[in-house]
C-alpha cells in the first residue's frame, strides 16, 4: 500500500477547531488503523499548489501514492475500499453505506449547516428566514430519528457512513439542537465515544495547538 498522507491547514482559529474536516478522515484512518501521516497548507497564503489539490481551497485532501483526493465524503469512501472496519463487504452493505454517505452530506449537512452558521454568528431566532432553516432541519431530524430509532448503526455495522452522519449531527447537538430526538443524540453519543473519536479528535487539538507555538516563537 502507498503511503498515504492527509493534508490540513497548518493553523486556524479557535473556534473551528476540532471541527475542521480532516477531523472526518482522521477519525476513519484512526478506525481502521491505517498508517498515515499529516501534511499542512498554509491557512494565510493558499499557494496555487493548494488549489491544484483542492480547487475551492478548502481542506482536506489526501494523497494515496499518485492519487489526490478532496471532499472528505470522496476521502471516506476511498478508504472505505481499503478496509472493511469502514465498509461493509457486501453488496447490500456497500450500498447501504454508500447510500448514507450522501444523506449525510446531501440531506441532512444541507439542513444543519445554515442552521449551526445561524447559532454561532447569534442570527436573531424571531425572524421568518429563521423559522425557515429551523423546520427545515427539524423535518429532516424527524425523519432521521425514525431510522436510527431502530438501528444501531446506519448500514448495520459502523461505517464511514457514521463517521459522516454523527460529525453533522454532533455540530447541532453542540447547540442542543437535538433535544426533541433522543435517538439521533443517543447515536451522536455512541460514535464520539468511540477511542478513534477521542484519538482523532485529540490530535487536531494538538496540531494546531503546536502552531499556536510556532507562530507565537
Amino acid at each position: 500500500m502507498a503511503e498515504l498522507t492527509l493534508t490540513t491547514f497548518d493553523w486556524v482559529p479557535a473556534a473551528p477547531r476540532g471541527f475542521v474536516r480532516d477531523f472526518r478522515v482522521r477519525w476513519a484512518l484512526e478506525e481502521a488503523a491505517l498508517p498515515y501521516r499529516v501534511a499542512s497548507t498554509s491557512f494565510d497564503d493558499r499557494a496555487p499548489a493548494h488549489f491544484a489539490h483542492q480547487p475551492f481551497g478548502q481542506v482536506p485532501w489526501l494523497t494515496d501514492g499518485s492519487v489526490s483526493i478532496f471532499e472528505t465524503g470522496a476521502i471516506l469512501l476511498h478508504l472505505g475500499g481499503l478496509s472493511e472496519r469502514l465498509m461493509p463487504n457486501d453488496p447490500r452493505g456497500r450500498t447501504e453505506a454508500t447510500e448514507w454517505v450522501f444523506a449525510a452530506l446531501n440531506s441532512v449537512e444541507m439542513a444543519s449547516l445554515p442552521w449551526g452558521m445561524s447559532k454561532f454568528m447569534g442570527h436573531p431566532t424571531d425572524t421568518a428566514a429563521w423559522k425557515f432553516v429551523d423546520d427545515f432541519l427539524k423535518l429532516r431530524l424527524k425523519h432521521l430519528e425514525s431510522v436510527l430509532g431502530s438501528r444501531e448503526w446506519l448500514a448495520g455495522s459502523f461505517s464511514v457512513a457514521d463517521i459522516l452522519m454523527a460529525d453533522v449531527l454532533r455540530v447541532v447537538d453542540g447547540f442542543n439542537g437535538l433535544t426533541d430526538s433522543p435517538a439521533c443524540r443517543a447515536y451522536v453519543a455512541r460514535a464520539t465515544g468511540r477511542p478513534a473519536f477521542a484519538k482523532a479528535h485529540a490530535d487536531q487539538l494538538a496540531h494546531f495547538a503546536a502552531a499556536d507555538k510556532a507562530r507565537g516563537a
